[in-house]
């Protein structure tokens, strides 16, 4: 099986014949390889709309239309962890559903202070 990033790096060098089997075609992992970069985000957003194609016209597709020799490699984004949730299911032992509801409803000051609590004993007081 061939990674999907195999394909990305065959499309930065307009290669013309798949690098591995159509099966093999992520579009979707494709396309977001190609959303990081200016000039293949409209591109990438193009494949998606028509995610029904066949994976061969997506990557013909592509190959045709992609400014060649040039490497498109980039650190993916990731979710950030938010201190204030994690402090809230530490101190009120709470799910990540209840913690999101918690911290819609509990003010700065009062975040603030279980931080503290949580710093200064690492479990429950009350």
């Amino acid at each position: 099986m061939a990674s999907p990033f195999e394909f990305v790096k065959s499309i930065g060098k307009n290669q013309k014949d798949l690098p591995a089997d159509e099966k093999d075609y992520n579009s979707f992992i494709i396309n977001r390889a190609l959303s990081y970069f200016q000039d293949t985000i409209f591109l990438a957003n193009e494949m998606n709309k028509n995610h029904h194609l066949p994976g061969k016209m997506q990557y013909s597709f592509l190959t045709n239309t992609v400014v060649p020799n040039r490497n498109r490699f980039s650190k993916w984004a990731k979710p950030g962890k938010d201190e204030a949730l994690s402090v809230i299911k530490k101190y009120y032992k709470y799910n990540n559903e209840k913690a999101q509801y918690a911290l819609s409803i509990l003010t700065d000051e009062q975040i603030e202070e279980l931080k503290l609590k949580v710093e200064k004993n690492g479990k429950q007081q009350q």
